[in-house]
């Protein structure tokens, strides 16, 4: 079998993604919604459920007291750092084997990813003005697809380093023309799988190239490009590929953005991430 046909076929075996996101989502839209629901919704998944508790007491949400159950955690959360705990808590489990091929480390994947997720707030909100949990969740899976290339990768590492270092490509491009297609395609296919939205599934796809949706005007692609790029130039994350890829460029004017503006959410991201090792503790 080709490789790039057990690529394909290894996404049917990955696990269903959790419907409890979608599920307490759909509940959280009514604006009397019930507490008792949402947590009784949570309470069917145990590993969740655990989770959240441990996200919810973590110095990133700073509570004032131990939350010790779930409706507590509801009502302190809030509709907004409920649905990102959800989120957060149902992707960690895939992470836990890590991407051998692109880090030394198990856990370094997913620090890069949380790191991505909390960026992409940061940049949301001084964007915008609000944040975004489609975003987050779009910059949190944004790498997904290299839980499956990793094996592909470390077997191939010698000849798809040989083509970034002599051939003037990017790792991006060089995975594709040595293993027949790359990690961000991939990880689109992943979340189509999972049956995402299409703008979650385009925002990983495209999140290295997110110029080749230039005349759709998407935002989130773009978003999820500079979190991913701030990160990378932080060090969170740099695996063998690092900054192997072709820079986008103007991409800071797109958002009337400064130099200054991004060195700023740098340094909230530090912040961030100090209070956030609960988050990144959890696989």
């Amino acid at each position: 079998m080709k490789t790039l046909d057990r690529i394909l076929k290894s996404i049917n075996t990955i696990p269903a993604f959790p419907a409890t996101g979608n599920k307490v989502a759909q509940l959280l839209t009514k604006p009397d919604y019930s507490v008792n629901e949402v947590a009784g919704v949570i309470k069917f998944d145990p590993s969740i459920t655990a989770n959240i508790l441990k996200m919810a007491n973590s110095a990133y949400f700073g509570p004032r007291h131990k939350i010790s159950n779930i409706n507590d955690a509801v009502v302190y959360l809030g509709q907004q750092n409920l649905l990102r705990a959800i989120q957060t808590a149902g992707v960690s489990k895939y992470y836990k084997k890590g991407a051998p091929g692109y880090f030394d480390k198990v856990t370094d994947l997913w620090e890069h990813s949380v790191a991505v997720a909390l960026m992409s707030q940061i940049i949301s909100k001084k964007v915008t003005g609000h944040e975004d949990t489609t975003l987050y969740t779009a910059a949190l899976l944004h790498d997904v697809g290299k839980i499956i290339m990793g094996e592909f990768v470390r077997d191939s590492l010698v000849k798809i380093s040989a083509l970034v270092s002599t051939q003037n490509v990017s790792f991006l491009e060089a995975e594709e023309s040595v293993i027949g297609i790359n990690h961000a395609e991939l990880g689109g296919k992943i979340a189509a799988y999972w049956k995402f939205p299409t703008e979650i599934i385009e925002a990983i796809s495209f999140h290295h190239r997110p110029d080749l949706l230039e005349k759709e005007e998407k935002m989130m692609p773009w978003m999820v490009y500079i979190a991913d790029q701030a990160c990378l130039m932080l060090g969170f994350g740099g695996g063998v590929d690092g900054l192997s890829y072709r820079a986008v460029s103007q991409v800071l004017k797109k958002f009337n953005l400064r130099m200054k503006d991004l060195e700023m959410s740098m340094v909230l991201l530090s912040d961030d991430l100090n209070h956030a090792k609960e988050i990144i503790s959890i696989i």
